[in-house]
């Protein structure tokens, strides 16, 4: 019988869970709203599986998780998470080594088939560590009873056989492919479930590396492999286990490279705690990835077909507030107003969501050009300059240039849209009578751009999370915005090979800055200057 623990603090949740497992017939199940009466009740009693929310108020599911972890290193934990913060939980999943994360809301057939996959990893993880045990202590006896030899390896020959038989059942019949690597990544075994995900024997392997078999999805092999290299063998003593996502096996023979997870731990001497091998578990993924690939399409052809009556709901109300169907009073202006407002920041939302599909599907190509990069500066200054003049912000260009006709090789409209969000933010954070500055740099072929206030600065704590996806800027106040500009900044950056950054003090203001490397076209030393 499995010992289930869920935490939410959400009642309706964890009754959701109950009414689920009461029909599934999982009747070990341990339900709590709070994690620290969590935490007590794990001290004393130990599960299979664990289940945490992300956000709680007494204390988050990644800190929670963590503590547990402590306690039952093997134990398989499954984090529930909002689409929002599904970035967010994936890079902290990958530091603290959880099973898996589930968005909310969750499909219960999938929810069911990771419970029943989580307890049986528990289960495998648990049998393998406490046969290596066994196998230890074996070897321990051997060397206490070497008087009495004869009859110590009779005895001691039974069990380990025992315990072979029992070990290589598990491997063996597993669905999941399992390798066994030395110190440097030389395959030493793996189970018939690794040969057919490989196309290739066991003989075969052992002549290879893991990194010949496996790499990530970065388009660079060299630095895939190197990603490989630096996930296996970065786990040093206190490391017991490491779980690398967004990864592929190639099959030798189909050319089939399937999408897998890999679950890595250290089998290590109890003695000198010294890494000797490495157990890896690869699980094919391939039905996870398509339920998600086939929710991206859905969510981008939704939000594709929403633009159209946006934008004939937008153009119906311009109509009226420019009296082309009648005259309006003031208090039918002042709601009409309000309505356009409202949906041109729907339609703004629509589309950052249909542009942040298209750069992580792929589906946005760079339509690189040869362009001013002053014309283009100068072009989102006088578009910005308004706003500074409502709010008697000083706002300056300053320009560092071989020559006013430099040109850059990049995706123009792509770079405007940086240059426009970051200025944009700086405008709309910085308070009246404030100050602004925007630097446009070329130097040795490279573009250097970066945008200066006086603010009110970004909290240290607050800095790692801007450029990620949804993220607010701050954790002290919500924002209106979406939380998708400086991400898509990012994003649009890192698609021309750059790199974007801040640098920011609390009260004291920010500066948000980009790199693109070789893409000067043109260079003539000069430097001019433009006060606003």
């Amino acid at each position: 019988m499995s010992k289930i623990v869920v935490v939410d603090d959400e009642k309706m949740v964890t009754s959701a869970f109950k009414a689920l497992f009461k029909v599934e017939g999982y009747s070990d199940i341990n339900l709590f709203n709070n994690p620290l009466e969590a935490i007590d009740f794990l001290k004393k009693n130990k599960p299979d599986l664990i289940i945490s929310d992300f956000i709680m108020p007494e204390m988050n599911g990644l800190e929670f998780l963590t503590e547990a972890k402590k306690l039952y290193p093997e134990v398989s934990m499954i984090l529930l998470t909002g689409y929002a913060d599904k970035e967010n939980a994936i890079k902290a999943i990958n530091e603290i080594g959880l099973y898996k994360y589930i968005e909310k809301p969750w499909d219960n057939d999938d929810l069911l088939v990771n419970i029943k996959n989580g307890i049986e990893r528990s289960h495998l993880l648990e049998n393998l560590r406490n046969k290596i045990s066994e196998l230890e202590e074996a070897k321990k006896q051997l060397q206490i009873y070497s008087t009495d030899l004869e009859k110590v390896v009779a005895e001691r020959t039974a069990d380990l056989s025992e315990a072979n038989c029992k070990l290589s059942g598990i491997i063996n019949y597993c669905a999941d492919g399992i390798v066994i690597l030395d110190s440097v990544g030389n395959i030493l075994q793996v189970n018939p479930a690794c040969e057919n995900m490989v196309g290739l024997s066991e003989a075969s392997l052992c002549k290879k590396k893991f990194q010949e078999i496996a790499y990530s999805n970065n388009k660079d092999e060299n630095s895939s492999r190197e990603n490989v290299s630096g996930g296996i063998f970065g786990l040093g003593d206190d490391n017991t286990e490491i779980i690398l996502r967004d990864y592929f096996i190639i099959n030798s023979l189909s050319g089939i490279h399937t999408p897998v997870e890999i679950s890595f731990a250290v089998i290590s001497n109890d003695e000198t705690s010294k890494c000797d091998k490495i157990v890896g578990v690869i699980r094919d993924v391939s039905v996870q990835k398509e339920t998600e690939r086939l929710r991206d399409d859905f969510i981008a052809t939704l939000t594709h077909d929403m633009r159209t009556p946006l934008l004939a709901a937008i153009q119906t109300l311009k109509f009226f507030l420019d009296g082309a169907i009648g005259k309006i009073d003031e208090k039918q202006k002042v709601l009409l107003s309000t309505m356009l407002q409202s949906n041109e920041d729907l339609l703004g939302l629509v589309n950052a969501l249909l542009e942040v599909y298209r750069f992580e599907s792929g589906k946005l190509e760079l339509c690189k050009t040869s362009f001013s990069i002053k014309d283009l500066v100068d072009q989102c200054y006088k578009e910005l300059e308004p706003i500074a003049k409502n709010k008697n912000i000083s706002f300056e260009v300053v320009y560092e240039l071989d020559d006013d006709r430099t040109c850059v090789l990049a995706d123009r409209a792509e770079i405007k849209r940086v240059i426009t969000n970051l200025c944009g933010n700086a405008l709309n954070y910085t308070n009246k009578n404030g100050k602004i500055s925007i630097l446009t740099k070329t130097q040795n072929g490279d573009l250097i751009f970066s945008v200066t206030d006086n603010g009110n600065g970004i909290p240290k704590e607050d800095i790692p999370n801007l450029f990620k996806r949804f993220s607010q800027g701050t954790t002290r106040k919500r924002s209106t915005g979406t939380g998708l500009g400086l991400y898509l900044s990012r994003q649009i950056i890192e698609a021309h090979g750059g790199k974007i950054w801040v640098d920011s003090k609390l009260d004291k203001g920010s500066e948000f800055s980009f790199l693109l490397t070789n893409v000067v076209v043109e260079n003539n030393k000069e430097s001019q200057k433009i006060n606003g």
